[in-house]
C-alpha cells in the first residue's frame, strides 16, 4: 500500500525496498543505505516496535528517519515509538496526501 501511495505522490524518491516483517527489514537495512523507514507496528515474525528497538541500538542508523504507520494510535504506543526514535507516527486510515507531505519534507531536506 505504501509503495502505491508513494507512486501517487509525484515526489522523486530513490530505491524503494519492501519487507514483509521487521526481520526482513533489518536484513535490508544491513545491506543498503536507507534514509527513511516506513513501518507498521503489527507485523508477523518481528513487529514494528521490535524493529524500532533494533534500529535504536545501532549507532550507525541514528540518521535513518523512522515513520510509523499503524492502526494502533493509542497514547502508549505513540510514546513507545517516540522513545525508540520514531520521527513521525501516522495513524491508519490515512490520506495519501499525508505520505506525500512527509516525502516532500524528506526530499526538501535532501534525504530521499
Amino acid at each position: 500500500v505504501i509503495r502505491r501511495v508513494i507512486g501517487l505522490t509525484d515526489v522523486a524518491v530513490g530505491t524503494i525496498y519492501e519487507a514483509a516483517n521487521g526481520q526482513e527489514a533489518l536484513k535490508i537495512l544491513e545491506a543498503n543505505s536507507v534514509q527513511a523507514v516506513f513501518t507498521d507496528i503489527n507485523m508477523p515474525v518481528m513487529t514494528g516496535v521490535e524493529l524500532l528497538r533494533e534500529m535504536a541500538q545501532r549507532p550507525g542508523w541514528n540518521d535513518t528517519l523512522r515513520i510509523v504507520i499503524s492502526t494502533d494510535g493509542s497514547r502508549l504506543r505513540r510514546e513507545e515509538a517516540r522513545e525508540l526514535n520514531a520521527t513521525l507516527y501516522i495513524e491508519k486510515p490515512f490520506r495519501p496526501e499525508v505520505v506525500r507531505d512527509v516525502l516532500s519534507q524528506i526530499a526538501g531536506a535532501g534525504a530521499c
